[in-house]
C-alpha cells in the first residue's frame, strides 16, 4: 500500500514515526538484554532449541507431564514410590531434552549422542525401581551388584540434570557429603560395603532422593508452578506493577517504591528471585535510572524487593511447601505465621529506598503520566485466582493440591475478560508447558537435597554439629543463631532456596530447637536466611542480575542491595528471639503490636543509619547512635527495647535541632 507523498512530508507524521520506531527499539534492547541476563544468571533459561515439528514434540511431551502431575496429585492412588520413581523418571527425560550439557549457541534440533545416552540410562535407572518397586522393598538389604550399578547410573544422572539446570554450588555440597560418608562418615570396614549401603539408603530408600523434598515436589510444588505458569498469562503481573505505579509513583523516588510494591505482589506468583528481579526489573530500573536513582541503586532496590518475593504469602516459593511438611502443620498455618515478618521485609526495604530519595531530593513521576486508579479497579477480577485458592488453602474446605487445580481453572475463566490476555488453547498448552519446564530445576533440586539430609541422617552428621555448635555457643542463644546464619548465607549462595533450606533444616535448624528457640520459629530464621543468599556477596545471583538490567557494578550492586534488604537480617533474629511475631505464644493483640512497633523502629534506625540520612544528612556520631540503637530492639527484653527507642529518638531530636537551627539562619 503507498503513502501519499504529502503525508510523508508531513513533520507532525515523521516526529510521531520517530518516536514509535525509537520506543520500538528500546523496547527490542531491552527484551534483548533481558533475555541474556537470564540466561547469564537463571540457568532454567538455557535451554535446547527446538523448531518445527521437534518444537511440536517438545512441548507436547512438556504438556503431558503436566497433565501426568495434576492427575497423579489429584486421583493417583499409586504405591508411593511407583509414585516417586516415575516421577524421577520423567524429571531425568526432560532434563536431557531441555537442558543442554553447556551454555552458548546451541545447534537447531540438535541433541548430541552422548546426552541420548545419559537420558535412557538415567530414566530406564528410575524405571527400573518402578517396575520392580514391590520386590525391591520386600528384598530388604540383599541388593545385587547390578541394582547397585543401576542405583549408581539413577544418582549420576540426576545430579547431572541438577548441574544443568541449577548449577554447580549445591552438587559440591551434596559430593563433599557423599565423599565424608564413603571415606570417614560409615562404619562399614570395606569402601565397597559403603557404597553399597549408601547407594540402597539414597537411591532405593525413601531417605535418600525419594525423600521429603521430591515428595512435597511431586505432590504440592508443580501444581503451584503449573498455577503460577497460568496466572503469569492472565496479565496479572501488568496489573500488579501499574497497581504500583498508581499507589505510589507520584511520591519521592516513586519508581523504586513502585519496584518494591510491586516485586512484593509478584512474588505472589514468581518463585524465583532472579527471574522476579529481571521480570519487574525490565521496567521498573530504568524508571529508577530516569529519576535520578544511581545504577547499582536502581539494580539494588529491585533485587532486594524481588528477594523478598519468597516470604510473600500466600505462594511462598517452593520452599514454604517443605516447611509445612518437615514441621508438621498446615500451609494455611504458614501462610499466616509469615504475614508480620514479610510485612517488615518489605516496609524496611520501603524506609531505605524512601530515605535515598529524600537524601537526594528526587521527585516522583507526574500523576498525569501515571495510570488511573478507577481504571485499574476494572482489572481487579484478575485477583480472584488467588483469592479463592487463599480462602480455600485457609478454610481447609479443599486440599492444597485441589485448591490450585480450581486456581487454575479460574485463571482461564478471568483470562476470558482480558482480551489482550484471553486463553486460547494454544495458550493453554504453553502454560502447562511452561510449568513442566519450571519444574524440572525445582525436583532436580529436591532430589539433590534429599541425598545431602540422607547423608547426614546415615552418618549421624547432625547430631555432630548440634553437638558442636551448642558446645561452641554455650547458653548464649545470640552465638548460635550467629553461627547458623552464616552457614545458611554460605551454603545458600548459588544453592536455591528450596535445597538450601532442606540442608539447613536438617542440619541446623534442630540446633536452634535444641537452643530453645520453637521449631516453627527456628525453621523461618533458616528458611529467610536462605533466601538472603540471593543478595549476599560474592555469590549475589539476583543483585547480579539487578546490576546488568542497570548496566552497573554487580558487586556495588550487591552491597547495595544488602544495606536496603538490612530487615531480611534482622526480622529472623526478632521472630527468633520473641516468636510472638509468627504467632507463638500470643497472649493478645497488643503484645504483636508491640513487636511490631519496636520491630519498625529498630529497622528505621539502622536504615537511616546506613543510609546516613534522617531529616537531614547525618553525621557519623548519629549514624553510630541510630545504628546500634536499632540493633537493642533485637533483644525482646524491655530494658533494651527502653534503651533502643531512647537513642533513636536521640537521634531524631538531634537532627530537629539542627533542621531548625539551619531554618532560623535562613
Amino acid at each position: 500500500m503507498s503513502i501519499p507523498n504529502k503525508d510523508l512530508n508531513d513533520p507532525k507524521l515523521n516526529t510521531a514515526a520517530a518516536v514509535e520506531t525509537a520506543a520500538a527499539s528500546a523496547n527490542e534492547d531491552m527484551q534483548a538484554r533481558v533475555d541474556d541476563v537470564m540466561k547469564k544468571f537463571d540457568r532454567e533459561s538455557n535451554v535446547r532449541l527446538w523448531e518445527g515439528v521437534p518444537k511440536m514434540v517438545v512441548n507436547g511431551l512438556l504438556v503431558a507431564f503436566s497433565l501426568f502431575c495434576i492427575y497423579v496429585t489429584l486421583w493417583g492412588t499409586f504405591l508411593e514410590e511407583v509414585r516417586l520413581t516415575s516421577f524421577m523418571a520423567c524429571i531425568v527425560f526432560l532434563g536431557y531434552l531441555i537442558f543442554p550439557a553447556k551454555k552458548g549457541v546451541q545447534k537447531i534440533n540438535y541433541i548430541p549422542w552422548y546426552d541420548l545416552i545419559l537420558m535412557v540410562l538415567g530414566t530406564g535407572a528410575f524405571l527400573y525401581f518402578m517396575c520392580n518397586a514391590v520386590t525391591i522393598i520386600q528384598q530388604g538389604s540383599k541388593f545385587s551388584d547390578m541394582q547397585i550399578a543401576i542405583g549408581v547410573v539413577g544418582i549420576i544422572s540426576l545430579a547431572e540434570v541438577c548441574r544443568r539446570s541449577v548449577g554447580l554450588p549445591i552438587l559440591i555440597v551434596a559430593t563433599a557429603f557423599i565423599i565424608y560418608a564413603l571415606t570417614t562418615g560409615l562404619s562399614n570396614p570395606t569402601f565397597v560395603k559403603r557404597l553399597n549401603y549408601a547407594v540402597r539408603l539414597l537411591f532405593y530408600s525413601k531417605e535418600g532422593i525419594l525423600s521429603t523434598p521430591v515428595n512435597t515436589c511431586s505432590k504440592f510444588i508443580v501444581i503451584f508452578i503449573i498455577f503460577g505458569a497460568f496466572l503469569e498469562r492472565t496479565g496479572i503481573s501488568d496489573f500488579f506493577i501499574d497497581f504500583a505505579n498508581a499507589l505510589v509513583g507520584s511520591f519521592a523516588g516513586g519508581p523504586a517504591k513502585v519496584a518494591v510494591v510491586s516485586s512484593a505482589l509478584l512474588g505472589m506468583v514468581s518463585g524465583s528471585s532472579v527471574a522476579n528481579t529481571v521480570g519487574s526489573g525490565s521496567v521498573t530500573i530504568p524508571l529508577m535510572k530516569k529519576t535520578g536513582y544511581r545504577g547499582e541503586f536502581a539494580g539494588a532496590v529491585e533485587a532486594a524487593a524481588s528477594t523478598g518475593g519468597q516470604i510473600m504469602p500466600p505462594i511462598m516459593g517452593a520452599a514454604a511447601f517443605l516447611m509445612a511438611d518437615i514441621v508438621g502443620t498446615p500451609y494455611s498455618n504458614i501462610i499466616v505465621r509469615a504475614i508480620i515478618p514479610a510485612v517488615l521485609y518489605f516496609t524496611g526495604i520501603f524506609i531505605a529506598v524512601h530515605l535515598e530519595a529524600k537524601k537526594n531530593d528526587l521527585k516522583g513521576i507526574p500523576r498525569d503520566q501515571l495510570p488511573k486508579m478507577h481504571i485499574l479497579i476494572r482489572n481487579i477480577y484478575l485477583l480472584l485466582p488467588i483469592v479463592v485458592l487463599v480462602w480455600l488453602v485457609s478454610t481447609n474446605l479443599r486440599t492444597i493440591q485441589s485448591s490450585a487445580a480450581i486456581a487454575i481453572v479460574l485463571a482461564i475463566a478471568v483470562s476470558m475478560f482480558n482480551k489482550q490476555h484471553r486463553m486460547t488453547p494454544k495458550l493453554i498448552l504453553e502454560a502447562l508447558a511452561a510449568g513442566a519446564r519450571g519444574s524440572i530445576s525445582v525436583a532436580a533440586a529436591c532430589g539433590i537435597a534429599g541425598i545431602i539430609a540422607g547423608v547426614i541422617t546415615m552418618t549421624g552428621l547432625a547430631n555432630v554439629l548440634i553437638n558442636g555448635i551448642v558446645a561452641l555457643a554455650g547458653s548464649r542463644v545470640l552465638i548460635a543463631l550467629v553461627l547458623t546464619m552464616l552457614c545458611c548465607i554460605v551454603l545458600g549462595m548459588g544453592v536455591p532456596t528450596t535445597a538450601n533450606y532442606c540442608i539447613m533444616a536438617a542440619t541446623c535448624a534442630p540446633i536452634l530447637v535444641r537452643m530453645g528457640v520453637p521449631t516453627i520459629a527456628a525453621h523461618f530464621f533458616v528458611f529467610y536466611f536462605g533466601i538472603v543468599a540471593d543478595i549476599t556477596p560474592p555469590v549475589a545471583l539476583a543483585a547480579y542480575a539487578g546490576a546488568a538490567i542497570a548496566q552497573a557494578n554487580p558487586m556495588r550492586t550487591a552491597l547495595n542491595a544488602t544495606k536496603l534488604a538490612i530487615a531480611a537480617f534482622i526480622v529472623p533474629y526478632i521472630l527468633a528471639l520473641n516468636p510472638v511475631m509468627v504467632l507463638v505464644d500470643v497472649s493478645g493483640p497488643l503484645q504483636i503490636a508491640g513487636i511490631v512497633l519496636t520491630s519498625l523502629i529498630g529497622i528505621f534506625g539502622v536504615s537511616s543509619g546506613l543510609a546516613g540520612y534522617l531529616l537531614d544528612f547525618m553525621n557519623w556520631p548519629q549514624r553510630i547512635l541510630a545504628i546500634v540503637g536499632g540493633l537493642m530492639l533485637i533483644d525482646p527484653s524491655g530494658t533494651t527495647d527502653i534503651i533502643g527507642i531512647i537513642m533513636v529518638a536521640l537521634v531524631f531530636m538531634w537532627q530537629l535541632a539542627i533542621r531548625k537551627k539551619a531554618a532560623a539562619k535562613a
